[in-house]
């Protein structure tokens, strides 16, 4: 079923004059517009995987990620019932965990015909209890009713391996090692490991030698790459 989040960023994308819905290459295209195809995938991006594989042989393609920075729990008495309680989740999103989704697109991102936007975005879930509790929630117990759009914030789109560098948020040196990106990132070594992995993978950066059993990472040389667009 396709939620609210989804319909109003596909809204937002497609704008008034243009195609949703369009079928194409025996896909069904979320949007169409400028001769552009648009996808927005909320879920997992190795799940249009081989779709985007196979449309970026022909036409020019933007996947719209979005990424949740904050989300609203809304608890409703049932499916069907009343809102009870609002709390706001402690969990945050930030850019870098596109890599989480970016470790099942390397071999579809970088390509000239495509372009990934990451959106982040703040949402209501909205949720009900689940079948077989009578009297109390545990954890786990519920059922999403829908997901809502409250806000978008940052956009940040990337057409080139050169342009994953510039999700880091702090300048790496010209060598280093998954402890420099963990430290740059200030994330855990094994998150700095998936960081480290889409970037090899995608030719942004290449492995050149080791520091004992520690790979060294340098930057792919840069032929010509276009900025990252951004916007608040």
């Amino acid at each position: 079923m396709e939620t609210s989040l989804h319909r109003e960023l596909k809204r937002r994308y497609a704008g008034r004059r243009d195609r949703t819905e369009v079928v194409l290459d025996n896909y069904r295209i979320d949007a169409v517009r400028g001769g552009r195809l648009i996808e927005i995938q909320h879920g997992s991006l190795a799940a249009i995987r081989d779709k985007i594989g196979s449309l970026v042989a022909r036409h020019r393609v933007l996947v719209v990620k979005p990424i949740v920075r904050r989300k609203f729990l809304v608890k409703q008495s049932s499916a069907e019932g009343e809102a009870v309680s609002r709390r706001l989740s402690p969990k945050r999103g930030c850019l870098l965990d596109i890599f989480d989704e970016l470790v099942y697109f390397t071999r579809v991102f970088p390509h000239p015909r495509l372009t990934l936007e990451i959106v982040l975005v703040d949402v209501e879930e909205w949720r009900y209890p689940g079948h077989g509790r009578r009297r109390r929630w545990r954890r786990g117990d519920h059922v999403v009713a829908d997901q809502k759009l409250l806000e978008v914030g940052t956009r940040v789109r990337l057409g080139r391996a050169a342009d994953l560098i510039k999700l880091l948020p702090a300048p790496l040196p010209a060598e280093f090692h998954t402890g420099t990106l963990s430290d740059c990132c200030n994330v855990e070594r094994h998150v700095a490991q998936r960081i480290a992995y889409c970037l090899r993978e995608m030719r942004a950066v290449e492995q050149f030698g080791k520091q004992g059993n520690t790979l060294l990472y340098r930057a792919t040389p840069r032929r010509r790459s276009r900025r990252v667009d951004e916007a608040a």
